[in-house]
């Protein structure tokens, strides 16, 4: 499903016009990233939590020249689906 897929569906579920539903799911999506890359978590309740994790420093390889290289530790983005979600899947 594609955003443009969502941003309907928003609106046709609300009655809301397609363009505000749109502004809707951008700032949506525009503050999880910010808030995200602060570091601060975002809880959804029934639905999940994003959050960031550290992937600690490692060594990789070079394949094509045959090299070690160390990879830094990094942030990474994280979704953590509620148990409702998860039971839903099964």
């Amino acid at each position: 499903m594609t955003k443009a897929e969502i941003v309907a569906e928003i609106s046709r579920q609300t009655g809301v016009e397609r363009e505000k539903a749109l502004r809707v799911v951008e700032a949506l999506m525009v503050i999880i990233k910010d808030k995200t890359a602060e570091g601060e978590d975002i809880f959804l309740r029934g639905f999940g939590t994003f959050t960031t994790k550290t992937r600690a420093a490692k060594v990789g390889r070079l394949i094509k020249e045959n090299k070690s290289v160390i990879v830094p530790e990094h942030k990474i983005p994280y979704f953590k689906p509620c148990e409702d979600y998860k039971a839903q899947l099964a």
